[in-house]
């Protein structure tokens, strides 16, 4: 299976616990890992086989600048099955998402949520 992987990007969102989150909002990272066939697109030079990593960065983008989630993993998994049910030529995906200034009183360098996901024989959402 062939990869695609939209790294880097960057969004400003307002998730979380604490009320102060869902006010203040922070810049939040997401990468985004796709597993499907590339061959036809590697020979065809075609995007019409291929995913368009624009539409990936924009699905995302609708998603983290969105509606606030409390918990950075539902965020992480809503990302995940909308790309699944958007592009049927990804067996599976895995995003990450990285929220670097959580609100303790603490110092590190961020929290990162890792899922993966793939459809089942029936064309559910599942753990990869």
């Amino acid at each position: 299976m062939d990869n695609m992987m939209v790294k880097g990007m960057r969004f400003y969102g307002y998730h979380g616990v604490f009320p102060e989150e869902n006010k203040l909002g922070q810049q939040y990272y997401v990468d985004i890992e796709l597993k499907m066939d590339l061959e036809r697109a590697a020979q065809t030079d075609d995007l019409n086989f291929t995913v368009n990593y624009a539409e990936i960065h924009a699905l995302a983008k609708t998603i983290v600048e969105g509606p606030p989630f409390k918990l950075i993993e539902a965020l992480t998994g809503h990302i995940a099955s909308r790309v699944l049910e958007a592009y049927t030529m990804v067996n599976e995906v895995t995003v990450r998402v990285t929220k670097p200034h959580p609100p303790f009183d603490i110092h590190f360098d961020g929290v990162t949520v890792e899922l993966r996901r793939k459809r089942d024989a029936d064309g559910r959402t599942i753990p990869a």
